[in-house]
């Protein structure tokens, strides 16, 4: 009888690269070190598209939850990374501490996720900005701008700030506000502040750099969103004259400016909230009073379209974010984490509690993007398994 003879079958490249840009980046992770040509294709801008491709197709979603656990508002604010699995229920998995922001009130403001990454910021004065990718836990501080300002007047980066990537270059862009600062005495002898918006200034991380760019005039908005990025432009709330909306793309590096849709109110009875839904700009109305909340979705695809409107939620106060399926993530009156599924008007307390109005949520999708930063071990970055903590 012959011997077997034992053959080795080889894999075409394409074919094993194909495979690995559905693997979870944990696990791409770990095979860096097989060998060197993987290593080197996963940092390649094909590999990395394809990959968060893969993500989105298969709504391979993560959750970031950014709260305050202490008594006010004032105590140190962090992040709680929430488990996702099937019959998991959203428990934490890790509490996460971002020592460069700790200084600073209500610290972060955090702005995206934007193709898997996150912009942080210091909150009014917005001289420290962050780029902060959770999937391979890279973070990069982005330098000063070197932009030249008026001399003589007393500038503060104005806590309006937009994140956002250009699909055309390849880059993503962080876009600042800078504004005048000054104060007076009125007839009362009471101190009145007052900012002025001077310029604009737009950071490249491909660049790592900043510029100033034209800037339309639209005074007197301010809206302090979550997630302002949808589908390549970067939405503002204007309260002005008229109420509009402020736009800015991140291909042409242009400001334009929408309306409001015409929900039938005023924005004294309602709070107003962007998101993103399903690719297209969103707009959640909602009563500032009343025990039971309704809340009317409003979708921009062209024109303002209702998409669906939810009557009388007992027992919670705002909206934070979608999930998967059109569920809506909601903060309750007692300031725990509510999931409402509007399709059989179920709301299910995930039992996460934060300080009243510390709650933000970001959906993401795990992402290879490369920062040129820093490791969060190397920014004392601390991830704490919850283990037996109390959520």
């Amino acid at each position: 009888m012959q011997g077997l003879i034992k053959t080795r079958t080889e894999l075409p490249e394409m074919l094993v690269l194909e495979i690995l840009s559905k693997l979870p980046v944990k696990s791409l992770t770990r095979f860096r070190c097989v060998c060197k040509p993987w290593s080197s294709s996963f940092e390649t801008p094909h590999f990395i598209t394809k990959h968060h491709q893969n993500n989105i197709k298969n709504n391979n979603l993560n959750l970031l939850l950014k709260r305050c656990h202490g008594n006010t508002r004032d105590d140190i604010h962090y992040f709680s990374q929430l488990l996702t699995e099937k019959n998991q229920n959203f428990r934490v998995k890790h509490n996460i501490h971002l020592p460069f922001f700790e200084n600073f009130v209500h610290a972060p403001l955090v702005h995206g996720p934007c193709n898997g990454i996150l912009c942080l910021a210091e909150p009014v004065v917005g001289h420290n900005v962050a780029l902060w990718n959770p999937s391979t836990r890279e973070f990069k501080i982005l330098p000063q701008s070197t932009v030249q300002r008026p001399p003589g007047r007393e500038y503060t980066i104005f806590d309006r700030l937009g994140f956002g990537y250009d699909s055309q270059t390849n880059d993503f862009k962080v876009v600042i506000f800078v504004s005048n600062s000054f104060s007076w005495e009125n007839e009362e002898g009471m101190s009145i502040y007052s900012h002025s918006i001077d310029q604009v200034e737009l950071y490249s991380l491909k660049s790592d750099s900043w510029k100033e760019i034209l800037f339309p005039g639209v005074d007197g908005f301010a809206s302090d969103l979550f997630n302002n990025y949808v589908n390549g432009s970067i939405y503002w709330q204007v309260f002005a004259i008229d109420d509009l909306f402020l736009s800015f793309d991140m291909v042409n590096e242009k400001f334009s400016t929408l309306p409001l849709p015409e929900f039938g109110g005023s924005l004294e009875q309602y709070y107003l909230e962007l998101l993103d839904f399903n690719g297209l700009l969103g707009a959640i109305f909602y009563p500032r009073e009343g025990s039971g909340k309704s809340f009317d979705l409003w979708v921009m695809n062209g024109s303002w379209s209702k998409q669906f409107s939810v009557e009388s939620v007992l027992g919670v106060e705002r909206p934070l974010g979608f999930w998967k399926n059109g569920e809506l993530f909601l903060e309750s009156s007692d300031q725990e984490l509510v999931l409402f599924d509007p399709s059989i008007q179920e709301l299910r307390n995930l039992g996460i509690h934060a300080y009243q109005e510390t709650m933000r949520i970001a959906a993401y999708v795990e992402s290879l993007v490369l920062l040129n930063g820093r490791s969060e071990r190397e920014e004392c970055i601390i991830r704490r398994p919850a283990g037996g903590e109390s959520n």
